[in-house]
Protein backbone atom coordinates (compact mmCIF):
# COMPACT_ATOMS: atom_id res chain seq x y z
CA UNK A 1 0.00 0.00 0.00
CA UNK A 2 1.05 3.51 -0.87
CA UNK A 3 2.09 5.38 3.03
CA UNK A 4 -1.54 7.25 2.69
CA UNK A 5 -4.51 5.49 1.67
CA UNK A 6 -7.35 7.49 0.10
CA UNK A 7 -10.79 6.87 1.47
CA UNK A 8 -13.57 6.66 -0.58
CA UNK A 9 -16.63 6.34 2.28
CA UNK A 10 -17.95 9.69 1.07
CA UNK A 11 -17.48 9.66 -2.52
CA UNK A 12 -21.15 9.91 -3.29
CA UNK A 13 -21.38 13.13 -1.37
CA UNK A 14 -18.89 14.88 -3.75
CA UNK A 15 -21.20 15.34 -6.56
CA UNK A 16 -18.83 14.24 -9.08
CA UNK A 17 -19.50 12.73 -12.36
CA UNK A 18 -17.32 10.44 -14.03
CA UNK A 19 -15.37 12.63 -15.83
CA UNK A 20 -14.74 14.74 -11.81
CA UNK A 21 -13.98 10.90 -10.24
CA UNK A 22 -11.65 10.14 -12.83
CA UNK A 23 -9.74 13.42 -12.54
CA UNK A 24 -10.01 13.12 -8.68
CA UNK A 25 -8.50 9.60 -9.28
CA UNK A 26 -5.35 10.53 -11.68
CA UNK A 27 -4.63 13.33 -9.20
CA UNK A 28 -4.24 11.20 -5.90
CA UNK A 29 -2.19 9.18 -8.20
CA UNK A 30 -0.22 12.12 -8.80
CA UNK A 31 0.23 12.86 -5.05
CA UNK A 32 1.90 8.87 -4.94
CA UNK A 33 -1.38 8.08 -3.19
CA UNK A 34 -2.09 4.61 -5.22
CA UNK A 35 -4.29 2.45 -2.49
CA UNK A 36 -7.91 3.44 -2.39
CA UNK A 37 -9.94 2.18 0.89
CA UNK A 38 -13.65 1.07 -0.04
CA UNK A 39 -16.28 -0.96 1.77
CA UNK A 40 -19.56 -2.34 0.14
CA UNK A 41 -21.83 -0.24 2.26
CA UNK A 42 -20.29 2.67 1.85
CA UNK A 43 -22.72 5.64 0.13
CA UNK A 44 -25.73 3.09 0.82
CA UNK A 45 -24.22 0.60 -1.20
CA UNK A 46 -23.39 2.53 -3.92
CA UNK A 47 -19.73 4.11 -3.45
CA UNK A 48 -17.81 1.00 -5.20
CA UNK A 49 -20.10 1.50 -8.45
CA UNK A 50 -19.06 5.35 -8.29
CA UNK A 51 -15.36 4.34 -8.22
CA UNK A 52 -15.62 1.60 -10.75
CA UNK A 53 -17.48 3.91 -13.04
CA UNK A 54 -14.24 5.99 -13.33
CA UNK A 55 -12.27 2.87 -13.44
CA UNK A 56 -13.98 2.19 -16.11
CA UNK A 57 -13.54 5.17 -18.48
CA UNK A 58 -9.92 4.31 -17.66
CA UNK A 59 -8.77 0.81 -17.50
CA UNK A 60 -5.22 1.38 -17.91
CA UNK A 61 -5.12 3.05 -14.54
CA UNK A 62 -5.75 0.05 -12.22
CA UNK A 63 -2.32 -1.15 -12.79
CA UNK A 64 -0.99 1.89 -10.69
CA UNK A 65 -3.80 1.10 -7.66
CA UNK A 66 -4.42 -1.01 -5.26
CA UNK A 67 -7.94 -1.54 -4.52
CA UNK A 68 -8.78 -2.52 -0.67
CA UNK A 69 -12.61 -3.05 -0.03
CA UNK A 70 -14.34 -4.48 3.16
CA UNK A 71 -17.49 -6.35 3.57
CA UNK A 72 -19.11 -8.35 6.47
CA UNK A 73 -22.14 -5.81 7.81
CA UNK A 74 -25.64 -6.14 6.95
CA UNK A 75 -26.50 -2.69 6.53
CA UNK A 76 -30.38 -1.89 6.75
CA UNK A 77 -31.56 0.50 3.54
CA UNK A 78 -33.82 1.00 1.24
CA UNK A 79 -32.68 -1.74 -1.04
CA UNK A 80 -31.94 -4.03 1.85
CA UNK A 81 -34.93 -4.09 4.22
CA UNK A 82 -33.38 -5.97 7.19
CA UNK A 83 -35.46 -5.98 10.93
CA UNK A 84 -31.69 -4.78 12.27
CA UNK A 85 -28.26 -4.00 10.97
CA UNK A 86 -26.33 -7.32 11.66
CA UNK A 87 -23.21 -8.72 10.91
CA UNK A 88 -22.25 -12.00 8.61
CA UNK A 89 -19.35 -13.67 7.86
CA UNK A 90 -20.65 -17.12 6.35
CA UNK A 91 -19.03 -18.23 3.65
CA UNK A 92 -22.28 -17.54 1.01
CA UNK A 93 -22.35 -13.90 2.55
CA UNK A 94 -18.97 -13.00 2.19
CA UNK A 95 -18.65 -14.92 -1.27
CA UNK A 96 -21.35 -12.67 -2.63
CA UNK A 97 -20.15 -9.14 -1.47
CA UNK A 98 -16.91 -10.27 -2.92
CA UNK A 99 -17.74 -10.88 -6.36
CA UNK A 100 -20.50 -8.21 -5.73
CA UNK A 101 -17.28 -5.59 -5.12
CA UNK A 102 -15.58 -7.06 -8.22
CA UNK A 103 -18.04 -6.27 -10.53
CA UNK A 104 -18.83 -2.92 -9.32
CA UNK A 105 -15.20 -1.94 -9.24
CA UNK A 106 -14.65 -3.43 -12.57
CA UNK A 107 -11.54 -5.23 -11.54
CA UNK A 108 -10.63 -9.08 -12.11
CA UNK A 109 -9.10 -9.12 -8.66
CA UNK A 110 -9.31 -7.40 -5.19
CA UNK A 111 -5.90 -6.27 -3.74
CA UNK A 112 -6.92 -6.42 -0.15
CA UNK A 113 -10.37 -7.55 1.40
CA UNK A 114 -11.18 -6.66 5.10
CA UNK A 115 -14.12 -8.10 7.47
CA UNK A 116 -15.44 -4.28 8.58
CA UNK A 117 -16.68 -5.35 11.99
CA UNK A 118 -15.88 -8.22 14.80
CA UNK A 119 -18.95 -10.83 13.78
CA UNK A 120 -20.29 -12.68 17.43
CA UNK A 121 -21.48 -15.17 15.39
CA UNK A 122 -17.70 -15.98 12.82
CA UNK A 123 -16.84 -19.45 13.33
CA UNK A 124 -12.90 -18.52 12.27
CA UNK A 125 -12.11 -21.62 10.65
CA UNK A 126 -14.61 -21.37 8.46
CA UNK A 127 -14.26 -18.10 7.45
CA UNK A 128 -10.29 -19.15 7.15
CA UNK A 129 -11.89 -21.87 4.47
CA UNK A 130 -13.62 -18.82 2.49
CA UNK A 131 -10.29 -16.64 2.21
CA UNK A 132 -8.20 -19.23 0.91
CA UNK A 133 -10.62 -20.43 -1.62
CA UNK A 134 -11.69 -16.70 -2.77
CA UNK A 135 -7.58 -16.72 -3.09
CA UNK A 136 -7.09 -19.52 -5.28
CA UNK A 137 -9.97 -18.36 -7.52
CA UNK A 138 -7.89 -15.33 -8.19
CA UNK A 139 -10.27 -13.46 -6.43
CA UNK A 140 -8.66 -11.53 -3.53
CA UNK A 141 -4.61 -11.26 -2.99
CA UNK A 142 -4.57 -10.70 0.56
CA UNK A 143 -7.25 -10.41 3.59
CA UNK A 144 -7.53 -8.18 6.71
CA UNK A 145 -9.83 -7.16 9.58
CA UNK A 146 -11.18 -3.69 10.74
CA UNK A 147 -12.35 -2.63 14.19
CA UNK A 148 -11.15 -5.91 15.61
CA UNK A 149 -9.82 -6.39 19.23
CA UNK A 150 -6.13 -7.99 19.63
CA UNK A 151 -7.66 -11.91 20.77
CA UNK A 152 -10.23 -11.31 17.59
CA UNK A 153 -7.17 -10.59 15.44
CA UNK A 154 -5.49 -13.27 16.49
CA UNK A 155 -8.14 -15.94 16.37
CA UNK A 156 -8.58 -15.69 12.66
CA UNK A 157 -4.76 -14.71 11.74
CA UNK A 158 -4.12 -18.20 13.51
CA UNK A 159 -6.38 -19.84 10.67
CA UNK A 160 -5.13 -17.65 7.71
CA UNK A 161 -2.60 -14.86 7.78
CA UNK A 162 -4.04 -11.25 7.86
CA UNK A 163 -2.02 -8.38 6.19
CA UNK A 164 -3.27 -5.40 8.86
CA UNK A 165 -6.01 -4.37 10.77
CA UNK A 166 -8.03 -1.35 10.32
CA UNK A 167 -8.52 1.05 13.02
CA UNK A 168 -9.07 4.36 14.72
CA UNK A 169 -6.51 6.12 15.69
CA UNK A 170 -6.20 10.41 16.24
CA UNK A 171 -5.00 13.10 18.75
CA UNK A 172 -8.54 12.53 19.95
CA UNK A 173 -9.14 8.87 19.80
CA UNK A 174 -6.72 7.33 21.97
CA UNK A 175 -7.78 3.54 22.48
CA UNK A 176 -5.81 1.73 20.19
CA UNK A 177 -2.40 2.80 21.88
CA UNK A 178 -3.54 0.84 25.15
CA UNK A 179 -6.11 -1.68 24.27
CA UNK A 180 -3.22 -3.97 23.00
CA UNK A 181 -4.01 -3.62 18.73
CA UNK A 182 -1.06 -1.31 18.22
CA UNK A 183 0.88 -3.63 19.95
CA UNK A 184 0.20 -6.54 17.98
CA UNK A 185 0.98 -4.77 14.83
CA UNK A 186 4.04 -4.09 15.82
CA UNK A 187 4.58 -7.82 17.17
CA UNK A 188 3.22 -9.07 13.60
CA UNK A 189 4.87 -7.01 11.23
CA UNK A 190 1.34 -6.08 10.06
CA UNK A 191 1.28 -2.20 9.37
CA UNK A 192 -2.25 -0.93 10.58
CA UNK A 193 -4.49 1.37 9.00
CA UNK A 194 -5.70 4.18 10.35
CA UNK A 195 -9.13 5.10 9.76
CA UNK A 196 -10.44 9.21 10.80
CA UNK A 197 -7.12 10.52 11.49
CA UNK A 198 -8.49 14.22 11.48
CA UNK A 199 -11.17 12.76 14.41
CA UNK A 200 -14.02 13.18 11.37
CA UNK A 201 -13.71 16.80 11.26
CA UNK A 202 -14.15 17.40 15.17
CA UNK A 203 -10.17 18.57 15.61
CA UNK A 204 -10.91 21.61 13.55
CA UNK A 205 -14.30 22.36 14.63
CA UNK A 206 -14.76 20.39 17.97
CA UNK A 207 -15.89 22.87 21.14
CA UNK A 208 -15.59 20.19 23.71
CA UNK A 209 -13.01 20.59 26.30
CA UNK A 210 -10.57 17.84 24.68
CA UNK A 211 -10.92 19.44 21.12
CA UNK A 212 -10.34 22.50 22.31
CA UNK A 213 -7.33 21.54 24.28
CA UNK A 214 -6.13 19.87 21.93
CA UNK A 215 -6.75 22.08 19.15
CA UNK A 216 -5.02 24.83 21.02
CA UNK A 217 -1.63 22.55 21.54
CA UNK A 218 -1.50 21.42 17.80
CA UNK A 219 -1.94 24.73 16.48
CA UNK A 220 1.14 25.84 18.65
CA UNK A 221 3.37 23.13 17.21
CA UNK A 222 2.14 23.45 13.97
CA UNK A 223 2.81 26.99 13.36
CA UNK A 224 6.51 26.17 14.78
CA UNK A 225 6.94 23.30 12.31
CA UNK A 226 5.18 25.39 9.40
CA UNK A 227 2.72 23.07 8.88
CA UNK A 228 -1.41 22.87 8.48
CA UNK A 229 -2.99 21.24 11.32
CA UNK A 230 -4.28 18.86 9.19
CA UNK A 231 -0.84 17.74 8.45
CA UNK A 232 0.50 17.73 11.79
CA UNK A 233 -2.70 15.05 12.83
CA UNK A 234 -1.08 13.12 10.49
CA UNK A 235 2.62 13.30 11.41
CA UNK A 236 1.64 12.21 14.53
CA UNK A 237 -0.02 8.88 13.56
CA UNK A 238 2.54 8.29 11.12
CA UNK A 239 5.14 9.06 13.97
CA UNK A 240 4.33 5.35 15.75
CA UNK A 241 6.19 2.53 15.42
CA UNK A 242 3.81 0.33 14.14
CA UNK A 243 4.53 2.48 10.50
CA UNK A 244 0.61 2.64 10.28
CA UNK A 245 -1.36 4.07 7.18
CA UNK A 246 -3.56 6.86 7.53
CA UNK A 247 -6.24 6.83 5.57
CA UNK A 248 -7.97 10.15 4.24
CA UNK A 249 -11.76 11.04 3.88
CA UNK A 250 -11.48 14.32 1.63
CA UNK A 251 -12.68 14.89 -1.47
CA UNK A 252 -10.25 17.48 -2.30
CA UNK A 253 -7.25 17.91 -3.35
CA UNK A 254 -5.57 20.57 -0.85
CA UNK A 255 -6.76 17.86 1.50
CA UNK A 256 -4.77 15.27 -0.04
CA UNK A 257 -1.37 16.95 -0.44
CA UNK A 258 -1.77 17.78 3.30
CA UNK A 259 -2.13 14.45 4.12
CA UNK A 260 1.12 13.48 1.78
CA UNK A 261 3.20 16.51 3.56
CA UNK A 262 2.93 14.95 6.67
CA UNK A 263 5.37 11.83 5.06
CA UNK A 264 8.08 15.15 5.54
CA UNK A 265 7.64 16.07 8.95
CA UNK A 266 9.46 14.63 11.59
CA UNK A 267 7.62 14.59 15.06
CA UNK A 268 9.63 14.21 18.26
CA UNK A 269 8.56 12.59 21.06
CA UNK A 270 8.17 15.72 22.98
CA UNK A 271 5.40 16.95 20.77
CA UNK A 272 4.11 13.85 20.23
CA UNK A 273 3.48 13.67 23.58
CA UNK A 274 2.62 17.59 24.31
CA UNK A 275 -0.20 16.41 21.63
CA UNK A 276 -0.95 13.40 23.94
CA UNK A 277 -1.22 15.32 27.17
CA UNK A 278 -3.06 17.80 25.90
CA UNK A 279 -6.02 15.12 24.43
CA UNK A 280 -5.51 13.16 28.36
CA UNK A 281 -6.10 16.43 30.02
CA UNK A 282 -3.34 15.54 32.39
CA UNK A 283 0.12 14.67 32.28
CA UNK A 284 1.59 10.72 31.75
CA UNK A 285 2.13 8.88 34.90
Amino acid sequence: MSPIVAGLWRIRDWKLDVAGRLRWIEQALELGITSFDHADIYGDYQAEALFGEALQAAPALRRRMQLITKCGIRLRSASRPYRVNYYDTSAAYVRAQVEQSLRKLNTEQLDLVLIHRPDYLMDAAALADSFATLSREGKVAHWGVSNHSASQFALLDQHHPLATNQLELSPLQLGALDDGTLDQAQQLGARPMIWSPLAGGRLFTGEDEQAVRVRAEMQSIAERLGVSLATLAYAWVLRHPSRPHPITGTGRIAGLREAVAALDVSLDAEDWYAIWTASKGHPVP
